[in-house]
């Protein structure tokens, strides 16, 4: 448990980090990193007392670069594997555990936390949406995974430092599984129980912010 780094991107979560920085508590995981992503709330100083390290983005920059903040900094603190997961209570703290197994059992560097492998109490508009993120990512970066926009993963200290992750918003998810390809980083896919809650339905992408995503991913996979 020592070596495994728990990072939670956040923006204006002052109403659930205390929670969930808590419940990850309860199962034994005590290196909690949260980036506050440029909040206008109190999410830096309610995460700071509830124990968590908390790095801060003066601006908000986006989840994929709150992220990578937390993940490179959980590498300088000499973390062995680093799990992501979302700051809106939507994520299980007692999936942490399985989702870290097959890396600890030394099968796979990459676990990838599956919304889509069981379905239930998914809205049907979020299966709509994460099948066009699945097949948008297939289609631009040749790989086919359950559940590509699940924000719930764990890495090696080895994956962890091998993934570039170049896009700032919610791209990121599909980007790291470009990476996972291109890199040929050993990887899995385990089910996960997600709470659905009005606030958590809240924070998913608008139309809008997806169209953006899209362009954003096909312009990523121009880039070496």
């Amino acid at each position: 448990m020592k070596s495994v780094y728990i990072v939670i991107p956040a923006r204006n979560e002052s109403r659930k980090i205390g929670e969930v920085i808590t419940k990850i508590r309860k199962e034994g995981f005590q290196h909690i990193l949260v980036v506050d992503d440029g909040s206008s709330d109190q999410t830096f100083q309610i995460a700071e007392q509830n124990g968590a390290k908390v790095v801060k983005h003066i601006v908000n920059r986006g989840a994929g670069a709150a992220t990578f903040t937390g993940i490179q900094t959980a590498l300088e603190l000499d973390a062995e594997i680093i799990v992501t997961m979302d700051a809106d209570g939507q994520h299980d703290s007692k999936d942490i555990q399985s989702l870290i197994q097959p890396i600890l059992d030394k099968k796979v560097d990459v676990v990838l936390g599956s919304r889509l492998i069981l379905k239930k109490g998914m809205p049907l508009i979020r299966r709509f949406f994460n099948y066009i993120g699945n097949l948008v990512t297939w289609v631009l970066f040749g790989l086919w995974v359950s559940d590509s926009q699940s924000g719930f993963k764990a890495f090696s200290k080895k994956a962890a430092a091998a993934i570039e992750i170049k896009t700032n918003g919610y791209e990121f998810c599909s980007e790291v599984i470009r990476e996972l390809k291109v890199k040929k980083i050993k990887y899995t896919e385990i089910p996960i129980k997600t709470k659905y809650t009005k606030y958590s339905m809240q924070k998913g992408q608008s139309f809008a912010n997806g169209v953006s995503t899209l362009v954003k991913l096909v312009l990523r996979s121009f880039m070496k």
